[in-house]
């Protein structure tokens, strides 16, 4: 994150006090070119010398945005952007948290809540095309990016294509690829949602706090569920992006 060496100076004559100038200086810039990855600022003596003005005016307007949340001081290192809190999804293309995670330049971490054979209950055997009684692997667990909790997510897969649910240790899809059986496509349903109290403590956000429920059933490519997905994102840090192209009238 750079401004030109020739930045114009701050003006005393604003009544806006000089540190709260810098830092609304800062934050456009911070704000125009925030990415997934930390860039580090300049040096309290470069920004100094930059905009004219002390090296205590420099740290009164970081300070504001440390405690915005747009930068992270980093003890001995200096201070850096602090990634965007959002995270897109597109709906264009069919790809596993952890992948999505990866192409972000984000860590995808899991928690394990459960990992299981069990018996399909009716509206899973109905998602999957399953007989009554059929067993399923169920993996639960809680998503992170970054270490941060994302989502709580309930897989359910029939055994015929994961039989031992210990074979995924981070991304279910390419285990699904190593046995032979990969994911084609795939219908998601989008909804709002309060999430219980066990689960907004799962993803460290306030009891009683909005969520963006997906279910999602994943089919090989001659059409055979291969996957039933629900998941429980937070609202606040994940969003839903959709590519809409205008089709001329018949």
């Amino acid at each position: 994150m750079a401004e030109s060496e020739t930045s114009p100076l701050l003006s005393a004559d604003d009544p806006l006090p000089l540190y709260l100038q810098l830092a609304a200086r800062l934050r456009a810039m911070v704000v125009a070119d925030r990415a997934g990855q930390a860039a580090a600022l300049p040096s309290e003596r470069v920004l100094s010398e930059r905009y004219g003005v002390s090296r205590v005016t420099v740290r009164k307007a970081l300070r504001e945005l440390v405690a915005e949340g747009l930068l992270r001081p980093r003890q001995g290192a200096g201070t850096f952007v602090a990634p965007s809190p959002h995270r897109e999804q597109r709906l264009s293309a069919l790809i596993g948290f952890s992948e999505d995670m990866q192409s972000r330049g984000l860590e995808a971490g899991t928690v394990w809540l459960n990992r299981s054979l069990a018996l399909a209950t009716p509206e899973e055997a109905m998602a999957l095309g399953l007989a009554p009684g059929s067993q399923v692997a169920r993996l639960y667990r809680l998503r992170l990016a970054d270490g941060a909790p994302m989502a709580l997510e309930l897989t359910t897969v029939p055994t015929r294509f994961l039989p031992d649910p210990a074979q995924v240790t981070g991304s279910l899809y390419t285990v699904l690829r190593q046995n032979g059986f990969a994911p084609f496509r795939a219908l998601q349903r989008l909804t709002a949602v309060i999430l219980t109290v066990k689960q907004a403590r799962l993803l460290e956000v306030p009891d009683g706090s909005a969520a963006l429920s997906i279910e999602r059933r994943t089919m090989l490519e001659d059409g055979t569920p291969v996957e039933l997905v629900r998941s429980h994102y937070r609202g606040e840090v994940y969003d839903v992006v959709v590519e809409l192209n205008l089709t001329d009238p018949p």
